[in-house]
C-alpha cells in the first residue's frame, strides 16, 4: 500500500480531472490508484494525504473517528481573548453549531518559515493580519473560515499543517513524499484502525516547520 504526503498549493482542486483546466493532484503526484483522504479546499494550502488503503482512508476522513486536523489561519484584524474563547467554546455557523476547537495566536516568529503564497495576500498598511493555529476535528464545508469569520476575523489565506501527528515539515508546495513506517503506525492509531473506538491524539501545531529554510 502506498501513503503519501504531499503540500498542496494554493488553487490546486482535490481531484485528479477537471473539465475546465485547472491545476489538480494529476500535476503533482503521478502514483496511480492512490485518493485524497478528505478534501482540501482550492484556496487552501498544505497537508493532504493520499493513499490506497481504503479503510484508513474512511477513518481519518469521517468525523465520527474525530481525527484532529490542524491549520495555520491568516486573519484580517487582531484577535481579542473574547473572540479566541468564542471560537474554543463553539461558534455558529451556517452549517450548524460547531465543536470546541483547540485555537492559540501564533507569534510572528512562528510563521517566519511559511513559503510564501503565489500570488500573495494583497497587503493592506492600514488593517494588520494575525495567524491563528485552530485545531478541529469536524468536517463541515469551509468550517475554519466560516469560524473565523464568525468572530469577526475574515481568513486570508488557510495553511493545514498537521493531520493527527503527522506535519507538513520541510515539504515546498507541490512536494510530496512517501510516509515512514512509524508514520503509517502512528496515522493507524490516530484513527483508530483496527479498534473498536478511535483514540483522539492532540495534533502538534508548532513544530511543524521545524527545520525548514527560508
Amino acid at each position: 500500500m502506498r501513503y503519501i504526503l504531499l503540500n498542496k498549493p494554493y488553487e490546486v482542486l482535490t481531484q485528479f480531472t477537471d473539465e475546465h483546466g485547472r491545476a489538480t493532484l494529476k500535476d503533482f503526484v503521478s502514483v496511480p490508484d492512490v485518493y485524497p483522504v478528505g478534501r482540501l479546499d482550492f484556496d487552501s494550502e498544505g497537508l493532504l494525504l493520499l493513499t490506497d488503503d481504503k479503510q484508513l482512508q474512511h477513518r481519518l476522513s469521517d468525523p465520527r473517528y474525530k481525527v484532529p486536523k490542524t491549520y495555520w489561519a491568516q486573519v484580517e484584524g487582531l484577535p481579542t481573548e473574547a473572540a479566541l474563547g468564542q471560537l474554543r467554546q463553539g461558534v455558529q455557523i451556517k452549517d450548524g453549531f460547531t465543536l470546541p476547537a483547540e485555537v492559540t495566536a501564533l507569534p510572528e516568529e512562528a510563521t517566519a518559515n511559511l513559503w510564501p503564497r503565489t500570488p500573495p495576500i494583497r497587503y493592506r498598511a492600514s488593517i494588520p493580519t494575525s495567524w491563528l493555529a485552530i485545531t478541529i476535528s469536524q468536517g463541515m464545508n469551509r468550517q475554519v473560515r466560516k469560524m473565523c469569520a464568525a468572530v469577526g476575523l475574515p481568513c486570508l489565506r488557510l495553511v493545514r499543517v498537521a493531520l493527527g501527528e503527522l506535519a507538513i515539515g520541510n515539504l515546498a508546495p507541490g512536494e510530496w513524499r512517501d510516509l515512514t513506517p512509524d508514520e503509517v503506525t502512528a496515522l493507524r492509531k490516530t484513527a483508530g484502525a483496527g479498534q473498536s473506538a478511535p483514540a483522539r491524539q492532540q495534533a502538534r501545531p508548532y513544530n511543524s516547520f521545524k527545520g525548514r529554510r527560508s
